[in-house]
């Protein structure tokens, strides 16, 4: 059920963020992407602290992207890691290119 529910929100055109709300990395992450414009539906915030999965979730994104942490950060399809990572995919000015190229930016 989790691994199904994690694959069904991670979709090649948009990215996604499974955060929990108080973690701050999680927040550093969104402030990042806020950043950015992007396209009506195209970013997606998703709060896994109240899901019944939670663990299994964790489990999955281990067994997927080799840390069980959160925010997991997926931009199309490719995990690009948690808030440290958006933060220096930013500064380097490489956050920008992969956002463009999977149309998520307007």
């Amino acid at each position: 059920m989790a691994q199904q529910f994690v694959q069904t929100k991670i979709k090649g055109d948009k990215v996604v963020l499974f955060i929990k709300p108080t973690c701050s990395y999680c927040i550093m992450a969104k402030e990042v992407l806020a950043k950015y414009k992007f396209k009506p539906g195209r970013l997606e915030c998703i709060d896994i602290s109240g899901h019944g999965d939670m663990d299994k979730m964790q489990d999955y994104f281990l067994e997927l992207t080799g840390e069980r942490t959160v925010p997991r950060v997926f931009i199309g399809e490719e995990c690009v890691g948690g808030g440290s990572d958006v933060a220096a995919l930013h500064k380097s000015g490489k956050l920008e290119g992969m956002l463009q190229s999977i149309g998520a930016l307007q």
